[in-house]
């Protein structure tokens, strides 16, 4: 046998790899369109779906733009008095996208269609487009167009039509001073019934015959809780601790109304959006100043000089449509009801259909006398308001908002004056507030004391009852 010489071996070797890089050759030229082809896919691919983002962000921008607050849409909503399409909002929502898509141009046939329509108190959008992809690659594989669909829905709950009715307590002991240094002064001056109180009335002494009203308007301090006697008279005593007057808590709550009215005016998103009354009461309730649109100018400055005789109102035995005598909650609330739903009680989502709210601003500490023509009868022994007749009013679709001003204890109680009515309502005050409580609305109750918590609690009833009052169902 004979060996082959290494060269033989190597010339062999060499042939070898030549067979080998011809059918690599091979193999390569048959798979070089597989490659291509998969490789020119995933440029179309991304280019794809770098077009499908670019579609889906123009038609977010279109859906959300189309009932954005203050968009052509949203405020033909707001005129709308029922349900349905909005026009304006279907061409406002075109336009956005139009301005945006133009920039797309690998995108052919694009096709858009909007819906914008009103519900329930929201501002509705549905927008989708579609169109067609032309590859680059994958045509040459017979694939010349791709699909493209993307949509985009928005909400925007509209901001409710909202009634406020103030049923606001003006009897005898929401005529307090609304300081302690006010108190001590009232004291200082006040001769009323100094038989039966030594240190000076500060507590309901503004009865018929009573000094302690005028001379609230009359003095003020010229020093914390020293007496000043101005001179003169004011009608409004809308800030403590002045040389012009002795504040009462009337007068801090008519303060308070007064910067509600601001309050409302600046919040309101569109026409007619709000409206205030005014229904003090006693023995009953009444309509002191009717029931009134913010944006109403000659109405508003009516309700604001309303707002400011409020002190004016306190328990003199005079008023035939407060009456007088004690603290009437079994009156004040069914009258409420009754005026309410003579305006209507609707659900907020349209000028016509108006959502109630009572704002009730007391004391709390019901009483059942009462007074007419220099006549008491009935118990003068403090009680608390029955919750079941806020639950009738809620049960209508009326909610209740309260704001307690902590009725103050009697700090020198008589016990042999009038069958020992003081030690009866210094009782009567640790029942107070779950009374109130239970009357108002989930979440809205509130208590203030000072004068610059009143305004401040009663600008808080009113945003949280705006921002809680959008319909959902």
């Amino acid at each position: 046998m004979q060996i082959p010489s290494l060269r033989t071996l190597a010339g062999f070797l060499r042939r070898i790899g030549d067979d080998r890089r011809g059918v690599t050759a091979v193999t390569l030229a048959l798979i070089s369109p597989v490659l291509f082809g998969v490789a020119g896919g995933a440029v179309d691919y991304s280019r794809y779906l770098t077009s499908a983002t670019a579609l889906q962000d123009d038609v977010d921008a279109a859906s959300v733009g189309a009932v954005a607050t203050n968009s052509p849409g949203f405020i033909a909503g707001q005129l709308m008095t029922g349900n349905g399409p909005i026009p304006a909002g279907v061409t406002n929502a075109k336009a956005i996208f139009n301005r945006n898509a133009g920039s797309i141009t690998i995108i052919s046939s694009i096709n858009l269609n909007a819906s914008v329509n009103k519900l329930n108190g929201y501002v509705n959008s549905t927008v989708t487009a579609t169109g067609s992809y032309s590859p680059i690659f994958l045509g040459l594989f017979g694939i010349n167009s791709l699909p493209l669909s993307v949509t985009a829905s928005a909400q925007n709950g509209m901001p409710p039509y909202l009634d406020f009715y103030l049923l606001l307590d003006v009897s005898g002991s929401m005529g307090l001073p609304s300081t302690l240094d006010g108190q001590t002064v009232l004291a200082q001056i006040n001769p009323d019934d100094r038989s039966q109180y030594p240190t000076g009335c500060t507590l309901a002494c503004h009865m018929s015959g009573s000094q302690g009203y005028a001379l609230s308007r009359q003095y003020g301090e010229s020093a914390p809780g020293v007496a000043y006697n101005n001179g003169s008279s004011v009608s409004f005593c809308a800030q403590a601790g002045t040389a012009a007057c002795i504040q009462l808590r009337l007068d801090a709550v008519g303060y308070a109304v007064q910067q509600l009215v601001l309050t409302a005016k600046s919040t309101q998103k569109y026409t007619h959006q709000f409206r205030i009354g005014l229904y003090p009461f006693i023995r009953y309730a009444y309509e002191y100043n009717v029931l009134t649109y913010t944006d109403n100018t000659s109405g508003m400055a009516t309700l604001n000089t309303s707002a400011g005789n409020l002190a004016s109102l306190l328990d003199t035995g005079a008023n035939a449509n407060l009456g007088s005598g004690g603290t009437h909650f079994e009156n004040a609330l069914p009258t409420a009801q009754t005026i309410i739903t003579n305006y209507g009680i609707g659900t907020g989502t349209t000028v016509t259909s108006r959502q109630p709210w009572v704002f009730l601003v007391t004391d709390g500490s019901q009483d059942s006398q009462t007074y007419w023509n220099g006549s008491w009868s009935g118990s003068n022994h403090a009680t608390t308001l029955d919750s079941t007749l806020c639950t009738t009013l809620k049960s209508a679709g009326i909610r209740i908002a309260v704001l307690y001003i902590p009725y103050q204890t009697i700090s020198n109680p008589n016990a042999s004056f009038s069958g020992n009515e003081d030690g009866y309502a210094n009782a009567n005050i640790a029942n107070i507030p779950p009374a109130l409580q239970a009357c108002a609305s989930p979440g809205f109750y509130f208590t203030a004391n000072a004068p610059s918590d009143i305004t401040a609690a009663m600008n808080t009833m009113f945003n949280a009852a705006v921002a809680t009052n959008h319909i959902t169902n």
